[in-house]
């Protein structure tokens, strides 16, 4: 089974975390984020994951390229030379795409995170017989997003309603796609959206449908979403298999820790804390709701809330850092910071407090 993966464009939601890596590559619960994706296709038998990707491939492919052995998963590039939108990838794709097998293949947005329930979606794609299905999954406020009206016993798609101003439903695109070969055939080589072309073609000839999402789902493309989504994501883990989240007397609620990170005296770690290799945390020092990327160093005595850390950065002692701070790769804030709300760019040294939210260049 094959499998294609829509990377896409530059991540300028993430900066500056995408100045130092593709957006798929940064990590999310201690591994790059399109690898989360990639173990669960391999889980249940995918054996090669197309990359529609039109920025930066040889550094996505290099770093694949170790992953590929270790998963045993055969791991391709499709380039566009023009943005493509989300359909026009997988015209280009299409001799990669198509074997002799006539098997469905899956897409998915690189930016989702889930449980990803691609077994049940296979099985239920062959129940309905249908050309294509799609994953959705229920929101608190539809109006931001296009809502998917479907037959509720038969999972039968009847329509999209693009940001309803009147409530239609609350059932959202959870991009997550299992598409018979045939629908490459209704898709051009240019730039085409699949969700505003050419879904609703399949839906109105009842082809269509749609299987809610069982579990939590978020699309982590931006920091807020990325810190709620490390949320979702550690709290599933508590319910599947608990064995891999951090305890002791220090730990608070649901916290992952790299087995060679170090932990000082008297700290106080959570809730919602992943803490990435090599990282050395001192004494005294307080995490909670973010992310601390491979090779940081926290001083004694820092406090940083709702924040994502940067690769190989440095928190200074006595530190705080809040309110959706986002230091880049190799940032060294100093001892007694203050940082409301900073997004630094990599290589930076911070000597002064950042009091409102505000991008340091």
């Amino acid at each position: 089974m094959k499998a294609l993966i829509l990377v896409g464009g530059f991540g300028t939601r993430l900066r500056p975390l995408t100045l130092s890596v593709p957006k798929p590559l940064v990590d999310f619960a201690n591994k790059p984020m399109i690898l989360h994706q990639i173990e669960a296709l391999k889980a249940i038998g995918v054996n090669e994951v197309v990359l529609a990707i039109n920025y930066q491939p040889e550094i996505m492919l290099n770093f694949l390229k170790g992953f590929e052995a270790k998963l045993g998963i055969k791991i391709t590039c499709s380039q566009e030379t023009e943005p493509l939108g989300t359909a026009g990838p997988l015209a280009l794709a299409r001799d990669k795409l198509l074997d002799d097998s006539g098997e469905p293949f899956f897409v998915l947005n690189s930016d989702v995170i889930s449980e990803y329930p691609l077994k049940e979606m296979i099985q239920f794609h062959k129940a309905h017989g249908g050309e294509a299905s799609i994953m959705v999954t229920k929101v608190d406020e539809p109006s931001k997003y296009g809502v998917v009206i479907m037959e509720e016993s038969t999972g039968q798609v009847e329509k999209f309603v693009e940001k309803p101003k009147i409530f239609v439903g609350n059932k959202i695109n959870a991009g997550i796609y299992l598409l018979n070969p045939s629908v490459l055939d209704r898709i051009q080589l240019r730039p085409t959206s699949i969700e505003k072309e050419v879904f609703p073609k399949i839906a109105a000839e009842k082809q269509l449908f749609a299987m809610v999402l069982p579990g939590f789902w978020m699309d982590i493309g931006q920091p807020r979403d990325y810190i709620t989504g490390l949320r979702l994501y550690l709290d599933s883990i508590r319910k599947k298999s608990s064995e891999k989240l951090a305890t002791g007397p220090h730990i608070v609620g649901n916290v992952l820790v790299d087995e060679t990170a170090k932990i000082g005296e008297g700290c106080l770690i959570g809730p919602d804390v992943a803490i990435g290799p090599g990282c050395v945390v001192e004494s005294g020092v307080r995490l909670s709701r973010c992310t601390v990327m491979r090779g940081v160093r926290i001083k004694k005595h820092a406090c940083i809330s709702s924040s994502i850390i940067g690769w190989h950065s440095t928190v200074g002692q006595w530190a705080r850092v809040e309110n959706m701070t986002i230091l880049g790769e190799d940032v060294h804030v100093g001892d007694e910071i203050y940082s409301n709300g900073g997004v630094v760019l990599p290589h930076k040294e911070i000597k002064s407090s950042i009091l409102k939210p505000e991008i340091v260049m």
